[in-house]
């Protein structure tokens, strides 16, 4: 059987100041977590950050978003290699929100999986 996993998105909301907080308060509730894995995905410009806190502990990070593509002149994409490079395990792909704000298909969702699994992001 699968191991539950409970999962933190951030939307595009926190601050500096925020992430040392939640974070603070995630390690806190930890102890008496034992049966679910829990991750947490901040903003991509706080992933390093929620990585460093999240050391010594059991909470592992994700990406809201990941690009289809590798490496290359995608501006504002963040590729894979890029999200394990500061700590990611995991990866937001197809979320409802994406869909129906900015029309991504199921072909692009596909192709961002791959680019996941490519790079060792679940």
């Amino acid at each position: 059987m699968r191991q539950p996993m409970v999962a933190g998105n951030w939307k595009m909301n926190g601050s500096s100041d925020s992430v040392k907080e939640l974070m603070a308060g995630i390690k806190a509730g930890m102890g008496s977590v034992n049966k679910a894995e829990v991750v947490v995905c901040p903003p991509a410009v706080y992933i390093s950050r929620v990585s460093g806190a999240a050391d010594g502990s059991d909470i592992k990070v994700g990406s809201q978003n990941i690009c289809d593509q590798d490496a290359g002149a995608f501006t504002g994409e963040i590729s894979g290699a890029m999200l394990k490079d500061v700590g990611c395990e995991y990866a937001i792909i197809g979320h409802s929100e994406r869909r129906a704000l900015y029309a991504e298909s199921d072909e692009l969702v596909a192709k961002r999986f791959a680019a996941a699994r490519r790079n060792g992001i679940k």
